[in-house]
């Protein structure tokens, strides 16, 4: 027990180490750039710097001042900042700003040193993911992309589901950063697989969110109280992660955004204009795309997408709540 307690103490301390202290000791500081501070990205990068990492932050950014006041260095300039790092982390809203933001005229590209490693954990285009990659390593860095599920919920957590795609150098190398910030860590294959896999992702929470709220509203409109229908198929095999977090906000009428309608709109989006290339039918995810299209269409794209609800309940002319 007295071991166990002496470990537990040894590593705290060490955790609680400033960057600087943490080289003065000998310790391996990576010096980390994270762009993009918004409802995920901030507590992401959080983590990382609460690891004992040397975090460096645009000075622009929401998320800027309570990470600087916790030690992180701020930059009016993405060049300036990437020029400071080893490792820069993209967590961005769609493909044009991950692409404004590597080769923009003050981008990434325009200051990383050889060798710098590159991480774009936004949801973007796996195809356009490729070709960033390739100007990326032609530059002299390394490119890994590794997109996340797990929402505001696990970003906070640190438990984020993170699907990489890359080399196996890369990822060996993105590999102890992911473990502070997530649980289920999978190299998905080569560069663009780990967008792939959101896109895929992003299918099977869309579908799952209408399910969920077709299967309650048609218990409401049938007269039984949806918070207990809920509760029971919890126990069997129509649970679901997304029957547990989203039926609940539908209940309670909760629709602060943990991952905006607009978002996963733009998810969609990708996955239906992968399988116009593929030759692919997904009528089910064209389905979701159509209510998300009506949401934004209300002016509720700013919602979080458990209120994919909302749609539903009009064209069944029925509400929970």
């Amino acid at each position: 027990m007295f071991r166990n307690a002496l470990v537990a103490c040894t590593v705290a301390m060490i955790l609680g180490l400033t960057p600087k202290l943490r080289t003065a000791w000998g310790m391996h500081v990576t010096t980390i750039g994270f762009i993009g501070l918004g409802i995920m990205g901030k507590p992401m990068a959080g983590h990382l710097a609460k690891a004992g990492h040397a975090l460096h932050i645009r000075n622009a950014s929401g998320g800027a001042a309570e990470l600087k006041a916790a030690g992180a260095t701020g930059h009016d300039s993405m060049a300036r900042l990437a020029a400071a790092c080893e490792v820069v982390f993209l967590m961005v809203p769609n493909t044009p700003e991950v692409e404004s933001t590597l080769f923009g005229d003050d981008g990434v590209a325009a200051g990383m040193r050889p060798g710098t490693l590159v991480i774009d954990m936004s949801s973007i285009d796996p195809l356009a993911t490729k070709g960033f990659a390739e100007k990326i390593r032609a530059a002299g860095g390394d490119y890994v992309d590794a997109p996340v599920s797990g929402g505001e919920v696990g970003a906070k957590a640190g438990t984020l589901t993170i699907m990489a795609g890359g080399s196996e150098e890369g990822f060996a190398r993105a590999l102890p950063m992911f473990e502070i910030m997530g649980g289920n860590i999978t190299h998905v294959g080569d560069v663009g697989s780990g967008q792939t896999c959101k896109v895929a992702n992003q299918i099977i929470v869309a579908l799952n969110i209408a399910a969920v709220g077709e299967a309650l509203i048609f218990a409401s409109k049938a007269g039984a109280d949806p918070a207990k229908v809920r509760e029971a198929l919890l126990g069997g095999f129509a649970s679901s992660k997304v029957l547990e977090v989203h039926g609940e906000r539908m209940i309670r009428r909760a629709f602060d955004p943990g991952f905006r309608m607009d978002l996963h709109h733009k998810d969609l989006a990708l996955a239906l204009q992968g399988a116009d290339n593929l030759g692919l039918s997904l009528p089910q995810t064209a389905a979701c795309q159509q209510l998300l299209n009506a949401a934004r269409g209300n002016g509720e794209g700013e919602l979080d997408h458990s209120a994919i609800i909302r749609q539903l309940e009009r064209l069944a002319g029925h509400s929970l709540g």
